[in-house]
């Protein structure tokens, strides 16, 4: 591996090829840990989005501030929440990220996961952390809104939808205009959420 470069923006690139040790040469040689490329990624994130769970875990030994977040918004944990990475989500948890981070859109980690259908991500988060099931992004939604409006209603979805009601999801909770996760979910056709959802307000 060739001397880190002067810029500080050059060397964090490197995170998503180099080895463990190559990295320890690096910030051996003066590399800062928590330095970001032109557009504000750290190495830990560069690494996370390119799978180097090893080089991952080598930065957060290291001290990397695992919680900075790029231009987008994003930071390993949000990454795989939004990838659908559970062994990155998990990593991250239990290095003690923060999981009052939001997206761009200004949602929890457990907003992409629940739209996206990443069922193992949104059971961990639901089951074994405090994550905020009932926090609200830029358009007024709860993950339990989005996990009915942005997705198909089929059986993923579904346990989604049972997993977060189950573990403290406010089923009561309204969009921007008043309209209720069952409201919605009627008007979509799914059956099955919606049972779900009248089971949870009964």
């Amino acid at each position: 591996m060739r001397t880190p470069p002067q810029r500080s923006d050059e060397w964090p690139t490197l995170a998503a090829t180099a080895t463990p040790e190559q990295i320890d040469a690096a910030l051996a040689a003066g590399a800062d840990v928590d330095a970001t490329d032109t557009v504000g990624r750290t190495a830990i994130l560069i690494a996370a989005k390119a799978g180097r769970l090893d080089v991952v875990r080598h930065l957060i030994a290291a001290g990397a501030d695992i919680d900075r977040q790029d231009q987008i918004c994003l930071n390993p944990f949000l990454w795989g929440c939004i990838s659908g990475n559970p062994e990155l989500v998990r990593i991250m948890v239990e290095a003690g990220t923060d999981l009052e981070r939001t997206t761009r859109f200004y949602g929890k980690g457990i907003h992409p996961a629940s739209e996206k259908g990443h069922l193992g991500i949104v059971r961990y988060l639901t089951e074994e952390t405090d994550i905020n099931l009932n926090h609200t992004n830029l358009c007024g939604w709860t993950p339990l809104l989005e996990a009915i409006l942005l997705r198909d209603g089929g059986s993923v979805q579904q346990q989604i939808v049972r997993l977060l009601v189950d573990n403290g999801a406010d089923p009561t909770m309204v969009d921007e205009l008043g309209v209720s996760p069952l409201a919605h979910a009627e008007r979509l056709g799914f059956t099955e959420i919606a049972d779900i959802l009248r089971a949870a307000l009964a």
